[in-house]
């Protein structure tokens, strides 16, 4: 039962990160920009004598080490590979590191953004006013009150039914 609940709880997580968070598509981008730098890379260097990079599975694996680790990788040997291949480092490195901070901030503060806590923070502001109201407001505070409660009770009566 436990072990149930908790991979209920774990595809929910991972629904609420690919849909309400920009993780799925950063990481997308991320691997598309990953196989054309490193094509690029791939390309610049093929040709070059004594080149670290001497096959498009060395350049992906240049990729990953290049934006992974800062730079630390094989440095190519030619002028167009190097572009590529820091112009990847910076690109890499702010879509990779971006796609966490990202998706960590935004899942977090999603509960913050629904319009029933809004609502709720807005009430309790507004109840912390309460002794600068006038005696309307006060009686204007109490039958909003009273239709809320009317309200509260009417979809209790539609869910018990429905």
């Amino acid at each position: 039962m436990r072990r149930a609940n908790s991979r209920t709880r774990f595809k929910r997580f991972l629904k609420d990160v690919s849909v309400h968070t920009p993780f799925t598509k950063l990481v997308l981008l991320l691997i598309l920009l990953w196989l054309l730098f490193s094509a690029g890379i791939y390309l610049a260097e093929k040709n070059v004598e004594g080149a670290a990079i001497n096959s498009y599975g060395e350049a992906l694996y240049w990729g990953v080490a290049a934006f992974s680790t800062a730079g630390i990788a094989d440095m190519p040997t030619s002028g167009l590979a190097l572009l590529f291949g820091g112009l990847w480092i910076v690109v890499g490195s702010v879509l990779f590191f971006g796609a966490i901070v990202a998706t960590v901030t935004t899942y977090f503060m999603r509960p913050m953004q629904r319009p029933h806590k809004k609502i709720i923070d807005t009430i309790e502001y507004n109840l912390e006013q309460l002794n600068d109201l006038t005696v309307d407001e006060l009686d204007l505070l109490k039958e909003t009150v009273d239709t809320l409660i009317v309200h509260v009770e009417h979809l209790k009566k539609k869910q018990t039914r429905g």
